[in-house]
Parts: C-alpha cells; sequence; structure tokens
C-alpha cells in the first residue's frame, strides 16, 4: 500500500494517536501516522487533505520545534487534540497556562458563540487528559467549547479551516467523538470518501505488482494475516510465490490441521519444515520468558534459512524478496520515533521473522503493513476466502513458547496442547468461537492441592484467557457463562493429566497484556 493518505496524524506520543486513524477509517478516510520529523520534512514537497496534530505527554512549555512548515498553506485543514490544540494556540499568539490543576477523566463541555455540532448535543461528556491549557484565546480564533470548569475546550479559526479540542475525541469514553471528527472532516476539511475494503485490496495488489515476476518467499503462519498476504499475492505472483511453514513444536493442534487444510483447499504452495527437536534443544533450561522469544526468534532464522537455501539449491530458485504479513499496530509498536528525533515511545519488540531478510540478503514485501486486523479480515472476505479462515483467532509467533510460563518441557507443552483443544472443542460445540477475539490456555509455574478420586494430588494451574479486542491494541475480557466455565475446567482437570486446578484470567489490556509473557 502507498504510504499517500488523505490524513497525516503527527504522533506526539498520545496513548490514543492510533484510535484517530481507526475513527477516521471507520468514516472512510485514509490516514497514516507518522513521526513530527517525517511530516515537518514531507509537508515541504507534498501535501496531505488535512492534518492533525495529536496529543502527547509533553509541555509546549520545552517545546522549541518550528512548526511553521504546517502553516503556510493558509488552506490546509488542521485539528489539534489536546498537546497539539496547545500547539494552535501558542504558534497563534494564545497564551497557554502551565497546569496546577489538571483535568483528567471524564468531563462535562457545552457548546458557546452559538456553535452547532450536527447530531450533538450542547453539553455532553468528553474524555480529558491534560494538565497545561489555552488560557487565553490566540487573534482571530473564538471559543466554541467549553468545560464544566470553566477552561477552553474547544476553538475555532474564523476564516480558515483550523480547530482545536482539548479533550479525546477518539476515544470512546468521549460521547459525541464520532460525530465531532466527522464535523471538522466531512463538514469544515470537507474530505472525500476514500477508504472501502475493495480501494484497501487495490492499494495492497498495487504493492505486489511492483515484484511481479521476482521470486518471492513468504514465512508461513497460517493466520489470517499471512494467509491474506499470501492469497493477495498469489493472484499477481502466481507459482513465483514460495510459502514454508515450520513446525516449532509449540503448535496447536489445529494449527497443523489447518495448514494441511490450507494445503488442499488452496493454490498456494506450501512447504512444510519438521524442526520440533530442534527448538526443544535449543529451549532447553531456559526460563526467562525474553530469552525464550530471542531464541525461538533466532531458532526460526537459522532453520528457516538452512531449509529454503537446500529448497532453492535443489530447484535452482533465486529469492528476491520476503513476503510479511505485517500489520499497522507492530509498526506502531515496535518503531520508536525518538531514533528519528520524534516524540513517541517504543511499546514492545514486534517477533516476526525480525533479522531474515538481512541473513538471506532479501528485500521486505509488506503489503498490509498499513491495515489493522479487522481490515485484514474484511480484505479475507473480499478475497472469497473461508470465514472460518478469515476469522481464526490470532495465534502468536512464538506459540506455546509464551503460554508455558518457566521452561519450555515438553510434557509442559503437552498440557497446554491438551487443554487449548479442549478450550477449542468447547466454543465450537457451543457456537461460541465468534464470541471471543482470542482464546487460549496458559500453564502457570505453580503446584496446588487437589483431589482426584480418593488420593490427594499437588498438581499444576491452567488458566484460561479469553478476550475482545477489534485490532490487539486494547482487549476487554470476555464474559462467559459460569456453565461454560465448569464444563471447560472439568474437561481439563479430567483429561489432561497433570492438571488439578483452572483459574480464568479477568485482566483487562491496559493494565495487562493479552499474551501472559
Amino acid at each position: 500500500m502507498s504510504v499517500t493518505a488523505a490524513v497525516w496524524i503527527v504522533d506526539f506520543g498520545s496513548q490514543y494517536t492510533q484510535l484517530i486513524t481507526r475513527k477516521l477509517r471507520e468514516l472512510n478516510h485514509s490516514s497514516i501516522i507518522m513521526t513530527l520529523e517525517d511530516a515537518l520534512e514531507k509537508i515541504k514537497t507534498e501535501k496531505p487533505q488535512a492534518l492533525v496534530l495529536s496529543g502527547g505527554p509533553q509541555s509546549v512549555f520545552e517545546d522549541k520545534t518550528d512548526y511553521s512548515p504546517f502553516f503556510k498553506d493558509d488552506t490546509l485543514p488542521i485539528l489539534g487534540v489536546c498537546y497539539g490544540m496547545q500547539i494552535l494556540g501558542q504558534y497563534f499568539g494564545g497564551v497557554v497556562e502551565k497546569g496546577v490543576q489538571g483535568e483528567y477523566g471524564l468531563s462535562e463541555v457545552h457548546t458557546e458563540n452559538n456553535f452547532v455540532i450536527p447530531h450533538c448535543p450542547e453539553k455532553s461528556n468528553v474524555w480529558m487528559s491534560h494538565s497545561d491549557h489555552v488560557s487565553v484565546l490566540p487573534k482571530d480564533f473564538v471559543s466554541v467549547l467549553r468545560s464544566e470548569n470553566g477552561l477552553l475546550a474547544g476553538m475555532k479559526h474564523k476564516t480558515k479551516s483550523i480547530m482545536g479540542l482539548q479533550f479525546h475525541p477518539e476515544v470512546n469514553h468521549t460521547e459525541f467523538g464520532k460525530e465531532m471528527i466527522t464535523f471538522f472532516f466531512q463538514g469544515i476539511a470537507g474530505l472525500k470518501p476514500d477508504w472501502s475494503s475493495s480501494a484497501i485490496l487495490e492499494s495492497c495488489l498495487e504493492e505486489v505488482k511492483a515484484v511481479k515476476g521476482k521470486k518471492v518467499l513468504c514465512a508461513f503462519s497460517g493466520g489470517v494475516d499471512s494467509l491474506v498476504a499470501a492469497m493477495l499475492s498469489h493472484q499477481v505472483l502466481g507459482n513465483d510465490l514460495y510459502c514454508f511453514f515450520v513446525d516449532n513444536g509449540l503448535l496447536r493442534p489445529q494449527d497443523l490441521n489447518h495448514i494441511e487444510l490450507l494445503k488442499k483447499k488452496t493454490p498456494l504452495n506450501i512447504e512444510i519444515i519438521d524442526a520440533k527437536e530442534i527448538f526443544y534443544g535449543k529451549l532447553k533450561g531456559i526460563n526467562d520468558p525474553e530469552e525464550k522469544r530471542k531464541v525461538i526468534g533466532r531458532t526460526f532464522i537459522d532453520v528457516f534459512e538452512v531449509k529454503v537455501k537446500e529448497f532453492a539449491q535443489n530447484h535452482d530458485i533465486h529469492f528476491d524478496y520476503l513476503l510479511q504479513g505485517t500489520l499497522y499496530p507492530d509498526v506502531i509498536e515496535s518503531i520508536s520515533p525518538h531514533k528519528k528525533g520524534g516524540k513517541s515511545v517504543t511499546i514492545k519488540s514486534h517477533h516476526n521473522v525480525g533479522g531474515l531478510p538481512e541473513r538471506m540478503k532479501l528485500q521486505l514485501l509488506e503489503p498490509l503493513r498499513f491495515l489493522f486486523k479487522d481490515e485484514v479480515r474484511a480484505m479475507g472476505m473480499e478475497l472469497k476466502l473461508e470465514r472460518d479462515w478469515v476469522y481464526r483467532h490470532p495465534f502468536p509467533g512464538p506459540g506455546i513458547g509464551v503460554r508455558v510460563l518457566g521452561e519450555l518441557k515438553p510434557e509442559s507443552i503437552v498440557k497446554v496442547q491438551h487443554s487449548d483443544q479442549i478450550l477449542f472443542e468447547e466454543l465450537k460445540k457451543n457456537n461460541l468461537y465468534d464470541s471471543t477475539w482470542q482464546a487460549f490456555t496458559v500453564l502457570l509455574p505453580v503446584k496446588t492441592v487437589g483431589v482426584k478420586g480418593d488420593g490427594r494430588a499437588y498438581e499444576e494451574v491452567i488458566a484460561l484467557r479469553m478476550v475482545n479486542s477489534q485490532d490487539g491494541m486494547t482487549a476487554s475480557v470476555t464474559e462467559f457463562s459460569w456453565s461454560f466455565l465448569n464444563k471447560v475446567s472439568s474437561r481439563i482437570c479430567n483429561e489432561v493429566k497433570g492438571v488439578t486446578r483452572v483459574v480464568y484470567d479477568l485482566t483487562s489490556k491496559p493494565p495487562g497484556t493479552i499474551e501472559w509473557e
């Protein structure tokens, strides 16, 4: 997909920045999140249809950035959110005051100066998260919203398409946030819809067409991301696409069955690499979760490189590109804009096949890298893939490696495989699989007393983890009935050897992550 988009969102480090692009896409407008440095450089030669200055944790009093490139074109619509509004206030000559008492959480705002937002009442609740605030309006701006504390909550330029909101319209807590965003981008900026499933598919196909005629290698997992990336690429590349699936011994029964099914029912050329014993040997004695991830990643690269080179030599093939199903959350969370002088921070290290392109001298092909999970699913349906394939639950690269807490002993892996299969069967049997975004089991490194038969048992604990999410950036616990949870618990305790207790994880993301390690 081309990095051009109707709306540029400048990331100042707010935890909500990705939600702005989500809301815009719901309204069928293309958008892209950019670092401040990239946006200031890019705007010298290109012009978006609209610009968003996002929220952020810093203070304008420490900000010495020259923002003038953003304001040279008087016709460019600009929306400042939270910190972005303070930038507008300071740049245009208003007064930003250092907060003595910030506004955080829900706050009621009301419109003023006869300001009307269609389908939005005069008073509504919004989500505040700021300390500093604009205390004196800049010249040529008018106050349009004010908070219950009497602070300026929204301002609009009298003649230009520039608006500032001190709260976050992009979060669900803001009652009429979608209406406010619609008002600015469609009513003020005049944007026309340019984002749909068919448009997304065409844009992604354009990326693949650029490498037509080259030999492309795919590290295939069978999950929706790699499957959609492979199937749309196959439309262009045909037999020049080669998919390799590594069985690392950290898979569930459903994963292996799924790969065999895809081999039979899709045109993809899928080669299975059995590397279970190699992975088990490398992971022996390792307890630290980060070290396990690193070992799994390094071993994957080693195995993949050797096997693919053997295949290439045997078939006289030279690979040019590596196809990956990288998604936008991976890009947002993995790349720290600090490296480019930006103001956001790295959240996590993304486990994909890092290092492989360099080792094998391959260029990357990532046609899905500007999409969220639900958009990839929509593309899968656009490609006429079977619904069960498209709506499979996400499964992490390290697999069961991050679902056995502690050392990855073969018997521990079996406990998770067996318990996970029971959960999978019960979800399917009760037509509940689609009621949760992701469901899995985790083996805890503790033992508890139990009773089996007439004797005392001192065995291990399985945790059930089931969450609802849209794209994995945030998640809430799925509320299943006690009868269903009891049935799953009973089966696991009775059928999985060495387990006497089952618990249910009730933690949302944040503060927790979806996976346990």
